[in-house]
């Protein structure tokens, strides 16, 4: 796992670092996109500013895309095809208001082959309401 963890950071131009493929070993294990806050606390001793700057290159080399909720920034993985020119996360984030997770709806998308005559780099659509789960436990 950590050898194949080590080629992604290398595919993406990005050393891979204990504490990196620690990061990338950590979020592909989760459901939900995760702040900084949250991350940090799965890594009791790390430093929160080693973890920020991991982060932060994660996101310019095309490896997790920041979702920007209100005053907060949750990552989640990027898929294969994102690099540090294009972010390809064209689909529905979405909050839920009762367990607060933020979740990628990749069946709601933006269509990534719209014909423009412009070029169209990244796009954030983002919506609030109550998940699945949570509304089973409404019944």
């Amino acid at each position: 796992m950590k050898k194949d963890i080590e080629n992604k950071l290398i595919d993406k131009n990005t050393k891979p670092t204990s504490m990196r493929i620690l990061v990338y070993d950590f979020l592909s294990s989760q459901e939900a996109a995760l702040s900084l806050s949250e991350i940090e606390n799965h890594f009791e001793t790390a430093d929160r500013t080693t973890i920020y700057r991991t982060l932060k290159t994660f996101e310019e080399k095309g490896i997790v895309h920041g979702i920007q909720e209100n005053t907060t920034t949750k990552y989640k993985l990027c898929h294969d095809g994102c690099n540090e020119n294009t972010h390809k996360d064209w689909h529905l984030h979405f909050y839920c208001k009762i367990c607060k997770q933020t979740t990628c709806k990749e069946d709601i998308s933006f269509p990534e082959n719209l014909q423009t005559n412009f070029r169209i780099d990244e796009i954030r659509l983002f919506a609030k309401g109550i998940c699945e789960s949570c509304m089973e436990s409404l019944q």
